[in-house]
């Protein structure tokens, strides 16, 4: 009509009309790259090492998924080698004494049979209340030379002159209490036991007792079957053998394998048992016992 001018579009509607062919460019290359994935599916569904390492450092999987940082967690370290070699219980580090490496790799859970060395096992347990392991070992020799290389016949013969010449060169090491129940446990064994081994492993069927704990947090100090041995030495009049002490001697003489899962210790204390009489000993409650006062300081291994 005449004087009437048509209306100019608004700029709303001038970006939507400019936005158009972009947005449709954009959904053509789209379209483009799924067509070329859907021609090579074996090629989209690979993946390669470095995606994978890409995704678990950003913690995104590949959707742009925040991954729950439980799954992204990694394992643990394993447990110190000294050598760097072999796997090892947790309580031996880089820094471990030689000795002490030498004791674990050697000797601590092997299964004993023979009386002597089961005296011998039982008395540097009893120790543990006032040393520690390394430091034990590094006495050795000199207890063997004092004790009479712990022939319990010879050591149940000792007398009052004796037992105090002892306490002038071993009180450093061994309080008094502990000598003279070194002396009384050894005139006990004479008497009691005409095999100290059958007494000590009847108590497990004569077949050790295997646990497979995974952390040294997990390694009881004391367990049901401590306390039945250690009640019933008492009861025979045997000194210094508290849960703890009886525990220690359990691990250290093989009736009990307390060598962490991931220790390769572990398997070799273990090939002589058949799996059919594999174990597990439950720890002992702290409300079912107290720790007598030689057991108050005694740590494992």
């Amino acid at each position: 009509m005449p004087g009437v001018r048509s209306a100019s579009p608004s700029p709303e509607l001038r970006r939507v009309r400019t936005a158009l062919p972009a947005a449709s460019s954009r959904v053509a290359s789209a379209r483009a790259k799924l067509a070329e994935r859907a021609k090579s599916p074996a090629n989209s569904k690979a993946r390669g090492p470095d995606d994978h390492e890409k995704r678990g450092r950003s913690g995104r999987g590949e959707n742009g998924r925040i991954i729950p940082s439980a799954r992204r967690r990694s394992l643990p370290p394993p447990p110190a080698s000294p050598d760097g070699g072999r796997m090892r219980c947790s309580w031996i580090t880089a820094n471990s004494d030689p000795l002490y490496v030498a004791f674990h790799d050697e000797e601590w859970g092997v299964p004993v049979h023979d009386d002597r060395t089961l005296f011998e096992l039982l008395t540097l347990s009893q120790a543990l209340a006032e040393l520690t392991w390394p430091a034990i070992l590094s006495k050795r020799e000199e207890f063997r030379e004092l004790f009479d290389g712990f022939n319990f016949a010879s050591v149940s013969e000792f007398t009052e002159k004796k037992i105090n010449m002892l306490r002038a060169n071993v009180s450093r090491v061994l309080s008094e209490q502990k000598i003279r129940a070194v002396v009384t446990n050894a005139k006990q064994m004479q008497k009691e036991f005409g095999s100290f081994s059958n007494y000590c492993w009847s108590f497990v069927n004569h077949k050790p007792i295997m646990n497979c704990f995974r952390y040294a947090r997990q390694v009881p100090t004391k367990t049901p079957k401590a306390e039945a041995i250690s009640k019933d030495l008492m009861r025979r009049g045997f000194q210094c053998v508290g849960p703890t002490t009886i525990y220690s001697f359990m691990q250290v003489a093989g009736i009990v394998n307390d060598h962490l899962s991931c220790c390769f210790r572990f398997k070799a204390c273990r090939h002589k048992v058949s799996e059919n009489n594999v174990r597990a000993e439950p720890a002992l409650p702290e409300s079912l016992s107290s720790p007598s006062s030689e057991d108050s300081d005694i740590r494992v291994v």
